[in-house]
Order: C-alpha cells, then sequence, then structure tokens
C-alpha cells in the first residue's frame, strides 16, 4: 500500500481532451484552450524527437495527465520491469498531475495483446491486481488511479461484483480510481445491466477523474444490443445524461474527453468538450 507518498498538482475538476499531435498549433493558438490534457504513455517513451518537444512546451502550459495502456495490471505474469522502469521515468520528468491505467490484462507470456481484456472478480485476481498495484505507486513513487473496464462478457466465477472489487482495491493499495461512464453504459447494455445502479454502488469519493468517449452499436448473435467502445465519435446523449446522474452524487471532477480513433478536426474535439464544461456548470457547488 502507498504510504507517504509526495504531493503532485492535481488536475483541475474541468474538462480535458486526449492529446493528439495533429491538434498542437490549434491547442497552443486557441483563445480559450482546455485547461488539461491527457496522453498515453506509450507514446511518450522514447529518448527524444518531435513528441517530446512538444510534449514539454505544452506541459508548461496545461496540467497533463498520463494514462497508460500496456502495463497488464491484471496479467498473471509478472509486470515488465523495463515497462515499468520507462514509465518511471517519463513521470520523474513529466511530473503529471495524474497517472492511471486500466483494469485489465493485455499480455500472455512474452505476447503483447493489442486489447483491452477482462477479469474474473476473484479473490486470487484482487490479490494479484493489487500486489502490481502495490509494485506500480512505489517504483514510479506516486498513487496511480485505476480505471473501470468495458465488458462484453461476464465470468460464472466472479464473486466480486465490479464496483466492489474496485473499492476494495482502493482501499489495499491506497489508489484512486477513474470512473469511465462511457464504459459503464457500454457494460450495463451489454450485460444487461442498469447504469444508474452501478453509479449508486460505485465508490464516487475515491475518484480522481471521470472520462466521456464515443462507442459503435452493433448486435450480438441473437439479434441484442451489443457495444463498443471505440473512442471513434462523438458522446452519445444518453452517455451525457448518465454523466449528469454521476455528477449529482459525485460533485465536479476532471472530466476528460477520448477520442482515439477516426481523430476529429480540433474545433469538433474542443465543442465536446464545452459540452463537458456545461455539464460541469450544472453540479451543485
Amino acid at each position: 500500500m502507498l504510504d507517504n507518498a509526495p504531493r503532485f498538482p492535481s488536475l483541475p475538476a474541468a474538462p480535458g481532451v486526449g492529446y493528439k499531435p495533429q491538434h498542437f498549433a490549434d491547442i497552443t493558438t486557441d483563445a480559450r484552450p482546455v485547461e488539461w490534457l491527457e496522453i498515453h504513455a506509450e507514446n511518450y517513451m522514447g529518448e527524444g524527437g518531435r513528441p517530446l518537444a512538444q510534449l514539454r512546451h505544452l506541459a508548461e502550459k496545461f496540467a497533463i495527465s498520463v494514462h497508460g495502456v500496456g502495463l497488464s495490471i491484471g496479467g498473471e505474469s509478472r509486470l515488465d520491469a523495463d515497462h515499468l522502469a520507462r514509465l518511471k521515468h517519463l513521470c520523474g520528468w513529466l511530473q503529471p498531475a495524474s497517472f492511471s491505467e486500466h483494469l485489465a490484462w493485455s499480455t500472455h507470456d512474452s505476447h503483447f495483446l493489442n486489447d483491452l481484456l477482462p477479469l474474473p472478480y476473484t479473490n486470487a485476481t484482487l490479490q494479484r491486481v493489487a500486489d502490481h498495484i502495490d509494485e506500480v505507486q512505489e517504483v514510479v513513487g506516486r498513487q496511480m488511479l485505476l480505471e473501470n473496464p468495458s465488458s462484453y462478457l461476464a465470468f460464472a466465477e466472479s464473486t466480486w461484483s465490479e464496483t466492489a472489487f474496485l473499492d476494495e482495491i482502493a482501499r489495499r493499495t491506497g489508489c484512486g480510481l477513474l470512473l469511465d461512464v462511457n464504459n459503464v453504459f457500454v457494460s450495463a447494455t451489454n450485460l444487461q445491466l442498469d447504469p444508474r445502479a452501478y453509479i449508486d454502488a460505485f465508490p464516487l469519493a475515491r475518484v480522481g477523474e471521470i472520462h466521456l468517449g464515443g462507442h459503435d452499436e452493433d448486435e450480438d448473435d441473437h439479434g441484442a444490443p451489443l457495444l463498443i467502445d471505440s473512442h471513434g465519435r462523438e458522446v452519445a446523449d444518453p452517455v451525457w445524461t448518465l454523466l449528469d446522474y454521476a455528477l449529482e452524487r459525485s460533485g465536479a471532477r476532471p472530466l476528460l474527453i477520448e477520442w482515439d480513433a477516426d481523430v476529429p478536426e480540433w474545433h469538433i474535439l474542443a465543442e465536446e468538450a464545452r459540452r463537458a464544461e456545461r455539464a460541469l456548470a450544472r453540479v451543485p457547488a
């Protein structure tokens, strides 16, 4: 468990966006840019070049959140020591306001799978994830946030609900949580659950960030709705409605718009951030 961790600047309870290099000029010249940016850690683990030069420039003007996608926190194997060392180096010079990863696994033996795969919620899984988070926080020297996944199936062997599992992980390790509202909506639709009941059960006091993203609609083999967490389009209206429900209960939090595929022009992404700003403005003080 993380004890006596150094304090770092926190993200503002305001809209942010996932940074894409094609938006660099627009972000730096926009008269009303967002207040913070998220980067994917794995894109900035090199030794130099334009990506790091641009990131250094942005870090002088914006709070930065580092979001990892490659640690495989839920994997059965040990964490990749080289990957963890590169992450420590990145956070060391960047000094981000936040660092987060996913409750998922993406590696098997020496193979990396280009997906974030779900876990059974059992006591054994809980202990493994907690051990991995303890290692990450000790090496990197800061608290991490753990994000709820988007799910397409449920495991029969699970003995914990997802919300109770996340709460217990946070209690054991001292990590915070990242609430992805689109993931809640996707999982609830796919598993035929009540998304508001999920929000009601979520340990909102532990939430350090909230994420929003777009999803694609499909059908399963039986004709039932199947949602895919694609991050490739605008946030759907029902997800905005679910966000309002969550914010009424959590209070204002840093709120990120993720758009990672079919990335639009800056003005379209900025308008999604403005909508997030309006959602935050409706939150009671």
